[in-house]
């Protein structure tokens, strides 16, 4: 038997790679993940999990179930429901209850389990999550609309679906309490919810006013929250068993929805808590699968896999768009995607666990299900919804537009060109007041740390081609646009230089970690903002055949620095040293006027302008008629 430090190193080091796989090729981890776990599990048999952990199994997995719903359920905010539209409220509500409805039959009739845990079954796989479309939308390049609502479906599909698969639970668990009667079942359910219910309200509302009347300082509030959930979900546990989950995911909806607090720094540290907990306790409950009883199932698992891809999903969609401005081809695409996801797996396992507890002798395979759903709709559907997606002909426009992280005096003043010569942009920042700056000069934006998981997930990068990292830390914009290497090639990455902080040449980071640099040489954020702050303002101007940019470059002398170039097919072009770009009759140049005697500058293009408007009408007008003959009639 493997040592149990060495077990543990192992699965970490496992657990590393599968990320790493995940990140390079553009895929859900869950799946190397669970398929890693199967392999060193039920294959290869060098882990497993009850032998490893005995009777310390279910509750580390209970409390870890908990901290990933309670981390889940903080993402859902009421607001953003409201603001989602039609489509993705119907598909979160009734879209759900149809996709539970359809497959819990199906599991019925093909797999052969009772009406409970059939029904338990096609609550669990309900859910999508954003950790398994996201990866997918960036493969897939499909329009805004059909992103959108891809997008917020997984954000709010999981403690919403988790919540269902929770109710479902609870009936069951009160049914195998040994009260046989109807209203003795419907009293034990009624107690799971109401406690659940209040204890998650209760922990809410005292974390939130904790927060928000400071009793506990702010560096403490991260392992406050963190002890609050394990208290609460032990302390529901206690008072009427199987409540804690609804009491963690209560009381993420609850704090993700009070006002007055600011819940980013817990959301962040749940998000690296929850990919530690998620890629080892995935590979450790896929080691425990039955994979001969899964097998043994053959073709109705097949057929029931089918079911959910072509029958339950397309049904759910069509339901849910009813109404909706979605043509049919972006229905179908919708319709086409929809991979289960992480709350799925874990959930499924935990019940699994339980129920084989209270004596259900099928429970092991809802979980053995679950992942094999998993699994199957992860590999389908990545490998055939990009070519679905070109059939439909729902792929996103050319990438021509550019995101910009950072939202500072010098980046709105940018954006706001680019806006007006509609060149999609979106702009990034963490700070408050910068994004409420942008918003009021109608920019688009989203506040937020670009390496957090939550804000990655929420990142709609359709049509955007190009990323400038426009802030005054050199480190932090070498670090992003080492993280959007997966997103643009590197010959569209681009950063703002910035004065080295000292000499000394081992503090510095290598400028091969850095995008390619924005503006001509000497053009550093400092100088930029230090002109923007004096009056310069961002300008453009289209060159022409008389007008080229030799000549504006003579006229512009060192008043006016070039930085960006539009295409007549609106195409974004940067003029930077690093590339070898020379605008052309036609293009826009986009620049930056730094002094007064611009506007003499400008002038002289207007009467350039105007004689060769001259010109051109001079060769256009028709010839008229000599003196004495008489004109066309008309």
């Amino acid at each position: 038997m493997i040592p149990p430090a060495l077990t543990l190193a192992g699965i970490a080091l496992v657990s590393l790679v599968c990320q790493l796989m995940a990140w390079r090729l553009r895929l859900p981890a869950i799946l190397f993940l669970l398929l890693s776990g199967i392999m060193f599990g039920p294959v290869l048999g060098l882990i497993s999990p009850d032998e490893f952990l005995g009777d310390l199994l279910f509750p580390v997995v209970s409390l870890c179930v908990a901290l990933i719903l309670f981390e889940g359920s903080l993402t859902l905010k009421f607001d953003q429901l409201k603001e989602t539209g039609t489509m993705v409220r119907h598909l979160v509500t009734v879209g759900a209850l149809v996709t539970w409805g359809v497959i819990s039959v199906a599991c019925y009739w093909l797999i052969g389990l009772d009406v409970a845990l059939s029904a338990l079954f096609g609550a669990l796989v309900v859910v999508t999550g954003p950790t398994v479309v996201v990866p997918m939308l960036r493969t897939l390049r499909a329009t805004p609309r059909i992103s959108k609502v891809l997008r917020w479906e997984g954000i709010l599909i999981d403690p919403i679906g988790a919540l269902l698969a929770l109710l479902v639970y609870g009936w069951i668990m009160s049914q195998a309490a040994g009260h046989n009667a109807f209203l003795a079942s419907l009293a034990i359910f009624v107690q799971v919810i109401g406690i659940g219910t209040l204890a998650g309200i209760a922990g809410g509302h005292l974390m939130a006013t904790a927060m928000r009347r400071h009793w506990i300082p702010e560096y403490l509030e991260v392992l406050a929250s963190l002890a609050l959930v394990l208290v609460m979900f032990s302390l529901s546990n206690h008072l009427v068993h199987e409540s804690g989950l609804l009491t963690v995911t209560i009381m993420g909806i609850w704090l993700a929805n009070a006002k007055g607090i600011d819940i980013e720094e817990i959301l962040v540290f749940k998000e690296h808590l929850s990919v530690l907990l998620i890629s080892g306790l995935f590979i450790l409950l896929a080691a425990r699968l039955d994979l001969d009883a899964l097998l043994a199932l053959g073709l109705p698992a097949v057929a029931l896999l089918l079911v959910i891809q072509f029958v339950a999903r397309p049904l759910a969609v069509w339901i849910s768009s009813i109404g909706s401005e979605l043509t049919w081809q972006e229905r179908a695409m919708v319709a086409w995607v929809g991979p289960r996801g992480i709350v799925a797996a874990a959930v499924s396992a935990f019940f699994a666990l339980r129920l084989e507890q209270a004596g259900y002798e099928d429970a092991a395979l809802i979980s053995a299900l679950t992942f094999a759903v998993i699994i199957g709709t992860v590999v389908f559907q990545s490998a055939t919804a990009r070519t679905v997606a070109g059939l439909l002909k729902v792929t996103e426009p050319e990438r021509r537009g550019i995101l910009i992280i950072g939202a500072n005096q010098v980046s709105r003043a940018l954006g706001e060109v680019l806006q007006r010569l509609e060149v999609p942009l979106l702009l990034v920042d963490t700070h408050w007041d910068s994004i409420r700056q942008a918003r009021m000069k109608g920019l688009r934006t989203l506040r937020g740390n670009p390496l957090s998981a939550t804000v990655d997930s929420q990142l709609d990068l359709a049509g955007l081609g190009t990323l400038l990292t426009l802030t005054p830390e050199r480190e932090w914009n070498a670090l992003l646009n080492q993280h959007f290497r997966r997103d643009f090639p590197a010959h569209r990455i681009f950063t703002v230089r910035n004065e080295r902080a000292g000499a000394n040449e081992r503090l510095q980071i290598s400028s091969h970690h850095e995008g390619l640099p924005f503006g001509p040489e000497g053009f550093t954020y400092r100088k930029l903002s230090s002109l923007i702050s004096q009056g310069a303002r961002f300008k453009a101007t289209t060159l022409s055949e008389g007008f080229s940019y030799e000549q504006w470059q003579v006229d512009a002398g060192k008043t006016r620095i070039p930085v960006l170039a539009l295409t007549p097919e609106r195409r974004l072009r940067m003029l930077s040293p690093g590339q070898s770009v020379e605008p052309i009759a036609g293009w826009t140049l986009i620049y930056l006027a730094t002094g007064q005697d611009d506007k003499a500058g400008q002038a002289a293009e207007v009467v350039k302008r105007e004689q060769e408007q001259e010109q051109s009408e001079q060769k256009k007008a028709p010839e008229l008629p000599d003196a004495g003959t008489t004109p066309p009639a008309p």
